[in-house]
């Protein structure tokens, strides 16, 4: 099992030793002091979702970088102990154990998708522990009153997806007439898929094709072959990491351009330099273009992601929403902490519940059912091998407009 750990040392000799280092070196503020505040968690750093995982890593390793060059919180330390759960839920439900049996960590960071967020929720159920996370589309599942879900996602996101897909083609003059939905049965995307179903039928569109296929497939031949004799005038994609790529590469293989594709939840690297891709629809609340960047800390953060991820060899390394939903749940656990003085899961949750916080996903409140708030999410599109914002208009990069057909 391939575990990172971004870890200070338990001994009080060993912990000063390090932490003088890490100060010389400008990675922790000489003035902190005292034992380090752990937080731990895992990321899909191997497995189906690990491409997407990267992303998540690389913001929480910028977001502690900052904090320990600063006061950390509450003028001590931070230390993420970050676990490998191979993109499989049941081994993240027991590291998550682990990590607050064992390590003993102070607070919980959530794992990335739907299916590791429900299986870890239980444990942090168990032992009464705050639960940040930032990719959890099935709000109906989220029941346990201390868990945090960050992102503009809203409690109904099988209505406001579809509905914003739409409106943006609408706005465009191109309001599609089919839809062909191909759905993934990754919990997520298989939710919001079939509820594409109900709002298309609702607005008018015909579906000419519904496909489910399981999670982790690789061979999308057959399902190529339905959608091009389906000839959509949109292609509604709810899939996942790889998903997208794979079932492009196979429509090319037929000679089969979709004329409007939507992809749910793709890994944004490997989607947005496809030459498959071009003109490919998605949801975001961040991208590394005005007005965004123009928020505190965006230029910042998006300058050193850039950096970060070039040097990772990540195929994309402009600073977009995955990244951004581990940062805002970052900002909304300092914010806690520095508010409240306290480490408190408890008293962290009542103070989150109670105060809006302005995060890279916009300014965040959590009143709404299962601690959700409103959607609140926009439509990016690939031009020209990047990523930008091409609905609502005022969010827009500058000079972009969707394009449709």
């Amino acid at each position: 099992m391939n575990n990172s750990r971004l870890r200070i040392p338990y001994s009080r000799r060993q912990m000063l030793v390090t932490l003088a280092a890490l100060a010389l070196s400008g990675s922790v503020n000489a003035a902190t002091s005292g034992p380090p505040i752990k937080v731990g968690g895992t990321l899909s750093l191997t497995g189906p979702l690990a491409q997407t995982s990267q992303l998540y890593k690389i913001a929480s390793e910028m977001y502690v970088e900052r904090l320990n060059k600063g006061d950390g919180l509450m003028g001590r330390p931070v230390e993420f102990v970050l676990l490998d759960d191979q993109s499989k839920p049941e081994l993240a439900r027991s590291l998550y154990e682990r990590l607050i049996t064992v390590d003993k960590v102070d607070l919980l960071m959530g794992p990335y998708g739907t299916g590791n967020i429900l299986a870890v929720m239980v444990v942090a159920e168990r032992y009464g522990k705050l639960l940040l996370h930032s990719s959890f589309g099935i709000p109906k599942l989220a029941k346990y009153e201390r868990q945090i879900p960050v992102g503009p996602l809203g409690y109904t996101p099988e209505e406001g997806v579809p509905n914003i897909v739409l409106d943006g083609l609408a706005a465009a003059g191109k309001t599609p007439k089919t839809v062909a939905i191909i759905a993934s049965k990754f919990p997520s995307v298989h939710f919001v898929g079939t509820g594409a179903r109900e709002v298309m039928k609702k607005r008018g569109i015909k579906e000419t094709l519904f496909l489910e296929y399981e999670f982790g497939a690789r061979d999308f031949g057959p399902i190529a072959a339905r959608v091009r004799d389906a000839d959509p005038d949109l292609l509604f994609i709810g899939g996942i990491a790889l998903e997208s790529n794979l079932l492009l590469e196979a429509l090319k293989k037929l000679n089969y351009s979709p004329r409007n594709h939507f992809h749910l939840y793709p890994s944004p690297g490997p989607l947005a330099n496809s030459p498959d891709a071009t003109n490919a629809i998605s949801l975001t609340f961040f991208e590394d273009h005005p007005p965004f960047t123009s928020k505190p800390l965006g230029a910042e953060f998006a300058r050193n992601f850039q950096e970060r991820a070039t040097k990772a060899g990540m195929p994309y390394t402009l600073l977009e929403m995955q990244g951004s939903g581990q940062i805002s749940s970052w900002q909304i656990l300092e914010a806690a902490v520095n508010a409240t003085r306290s480490l408190d899961d408890k008293v962290l949750t009542q103070w989150i519940k109670a105060n809006p916080v302005d995060t890279f996903a916009g300014k965040q409140s959590f009143t709404g059912p299962n601690n959700f708030g409103e959607f609140n999410y926009k439509l990016k599109q690939v031009q020209n091998g990047k990523w930008v914002v091409v609905f609502p208009s005022e969010f827009a990069a500058p000079g972009a407009k969707l394009i449709a057909r």
